[in-house]
């Protein structure tokens, strides 16, 4: 059986059962920025309450089985958390997904973390990188996610060279405690909140710092941290190239960190990654990528939010995966430039939503997921339920 725009169905449907998609448990609690906090009654406020919006999603999309999870705001208690939250992964068949420190929200670390000049501070965040490889070794969980906000508003005020060698020996004594499942994913960003340098700003600087780190390390890329208009698919190549590439954070912008939801802005370039990464399998490069999301629905539905970005990125995923990659490399190989571009371009143009919803039928999930949570209610119950203690809870998570 096959459609005459997109590949055959069961080559179609392989791709789709091999591709999953990590969801924050951040994505389902009140957000907002630096101006203000943006209250929905249906957002989560508990770790339980993550877990259960987790799960609807799951249940919708059938490609969401892990959650991530932030430390100071969903294991405020350290350890002692963990058996809530192992009960909480067999209540609501989702499991704990990567670990993601938090090194920027005390007031300990105004001036740094791992790279803060004062060695207290900086054995304080040491201590709490090691305390989150523990907990995820508790819970299972591969991947420690680390995103750093150090930097210096100011030309003169911070010796750079010396915080880079802070931070290398910071991730060399965490990488130690890795388990030998377990990876460190480095995380960079060229801007915010500091403004004159950021200790990790490019995928250069954080390619270094996991390769000093140990070979359990590698690099995340966050799609909204690069700079206006930056080549992130030739990034990926690299990392790909270099065996660095651990996985992504997946969002979208407009500007800049934005945290929009995935292709809302830019599907073409979500696009273009995936088919970086898909060339890089069809030549039996072995890598494991671990594909999350990472958004502050400010505005949109939480739940609604999530589970459109996951339809898009699994019709992304899809296009890419159906590139004529033999064709595309002959014209590539000829400088056919138009004809390689057409051929490139008709991938992505593919409507390829009606083997999707096949697929989703073939396993019993809804064929639209966002009309299926539209008439479960869920949205509107969860609403009533939380709604007043919603308003309460002032913290960012």
């Amino acid at each position: 059986m096959k459609d005459s725009n997109s590949a055959n169905y069961e080559q179609a449907f392989k791709i789709l059962e091999a591709f999953q998609i990590e969801i924050p448990s951040w994505g389902f609690a009140n957000t907002g920025t630096r101006f203000g906090k943006f209250v929905q009654p249906a957002a989560a406020t508990t770790i339980e309450e993550k877990f259960a919006d987790a799960a609807e999603v799951n249940r919708l999309t059938g490609v969401t089985p892990t959650m991530a999870l932030h430390v100071l705001w969903d294991l405020p208690n350290g350890v002692k958390d963990v058996p809530e939250v192992k009960q909480l992964e067999k209540r609501y068949g989702v499991r704990a997904g990567s670990i993601n420190p938090n090194l920027f929200q005390e007031q300990d670390y105004k001036y740094g973390s791992l790279c803060n000049p004062s060695p207290e501070i900086r054995q304080r965040a040491l201590d709490h990188m090691l305390h989150s490889i523990a907990m995820a070794k508790q819970l299972e969980s591969r991947d420690i996610s680390l995103w750093l906000a150090d930097g210096s508003n100011y030309p003169g005020t911070q010796s750079m060279r010396k915080r880079i060698g802070w931070l290398e020996e910071a991730l060399q004594i965490s990488h130690s405690h890795l388990a030998p499942y377990q990876r460190l994913l480095v995380e960079y960003k060229p801007f915010e909140p500091a403004f004159y340098h950021t200790d990790i700003a490019d995928w250069g600087m954080a390619s270094h710092l996991a390769q000093q780190a140990g070979p359990k390390a590698r690099v995340l890329v966050d799609t909204g941290h690069h700079y206006s208009s930056q080549n992130i698919e030739q990034i990926v190549a690299w990392l790909l190239h270099t065996g660095m590439l651990g996985g992504f954070h997946f969002n979208d912008r407009r500007y800049a960190d934005d945290d929009l939801t995935l292709g809302s802005i830019d599907p073409y370039q979500i696009f273009r990654i995936f088919h970086e990464i898909h060339c890089a399998q069809s030549e039996g490069q072995p890598h494991t990528v671990a594909y999350m999301i990472d958004q502050s629905h400010n505005l949109k539905g939480k739940i609604e939010a999530t589970v459109q970005t996951v339809a898009t990125a699994q019709e992304l995923y899809l296009k890419a995966a159906l590139v004529d990659r033999k064709q595309l490399a002959g014209l590539q190989q000829e400088c056919d430039l138009v004809a390689a571009e057409e051929l490139f371009r008709g991938a992505f143009w593919r409507d390829v939503r009606p083997v999707v919803r096949a697929w989703r039928e073939a396993r019993g999930l809804p064929v639209d997921p966002l009309q299926a949570l539209r008439a479960s209610g869920y949205v509107e119950r969860i609403a009533r339920e939380r709604g007043s203690r919603s308003a309460a809870v002032s913290s960012y998570a």
